[in-house]
């Protein structure tokens, strides 16, 4: 009977948009990546409460943009709205082409996401990278140096790092102009964490970075760093900017790391104000 309740469950549940659409935006789109928000309202549900609250922000091309706040400030919802998991109100835009006016499947494979718990299918090294054959072995050997170890149910045979990395190596195939991190190394090492952060700096510097963090030594030196707090933004600037205001929630949130840590961090933000200089 329980199978049964789940089965009609699902099938009350209201359907996403359309999967394609008649309006295609250009075949190299997006060129830039870009990403506007212009006054987001985004909930779950028509039901629910708002997580999202009047967002008004923008990404400029090839920024990497450090995304914080305490649980529940919003931070993942912000990714959901992108990804259309639920339909947002109000507009975002990437490139200046409306996502609400193409289809799922357009938008979706137009950006890459290094999920929090990542999902690996049964089989071969080869068919986790590239499930639609979409590359050459070359390029596979590119990305990652095994394509034929295989893989028991959902990666079990892996640990958390290491789907992390094929993930990893997944995004580097496919070139996309957009990578979202949603707190991706937040149960791993930190010598995978260092690795998947370098990774990052060495493989998309053409590309807009957005990394939900939990840890903010990964953060600490990108181009900027997005406050979140209750589904509003309450900071959005250079990290070593927004340290010099004691009052600042991200200060705060350095402080709570500790002295040593405290010291650290202060010390990445200036030396990357110093090398931008």
């Amino acid at each position: 009977m329980t199978s049964v309740e789940r089965v009609v469950e699902y099938a009350k549940l209201e359907s996403e948009a359309s999967w394609e659409t008649d309006t295609q935006p250009p075949c190299d789109w997006p060129k830039t990546g870009s990403i506007t928000f212009d006054k987001v309202n985004f909930s779950y549900s028509p039901s629910k409460p708002l997580v999202l609250k009047n967002l008004n922000i923008t990404f400029s091309s090839r920024e990497k943009v450090g995304i914080v706040g305490r649980t529940g400030a919003g931070k993942s919802s912000l990714i959901s709205a992108l990804f259309r998991l639920a339909e947002p109100e109000g507009r975002i835009m990437i490139d200046g082409v409306l996502t609400s006016e193409i289809g799922l499947h357009t938008l979706r494979q137009k950006m890459s996401i290094i999920p929090q718990d990542p999902v690996l299918f049964t089989g071969t090294m080869r068919k986790n990278l590239d499930p639609f054959s979409q590359h050459t072995d070359e390029d596979l050997w590119n990305a990652l140096q095994e394509v034929l170890t295989l893989l028991s149910e959902a990666g079990a045979n892996f640990s958390v790092g290491q789907r992390q990395l094929v993930c990893l190596a997944r995004a580097i195939l496919r070139k996309n102009r957009i990578l979202i991190i949603d707190e991706a190394t937040a149960n791993v090492d930190p010598r995978t964490d260092s690795l998947i952060q370098q990774t990052i700096r060495d493989k998309f510097q053409e590309c807009t970075v957005l990394t939900i963090a939990h840890r903010l030594h990964t953060i600490i030196d990108c181009d900027k760093i997005l406050v979140l707090d209750a589904g509003r933004i309450q900071e959005y600037d250079e990290p070593h900017v927004l340290l010099q205001n004691r009052h600042s929630l991200l200060y705060q949130m350095v402080q709570q790391t500790g002295r040593a840590g405290a010291t650290a961090l202060l010390h990445t933000a200036e030396q990357v104000t110093i090398a931008l200089a």
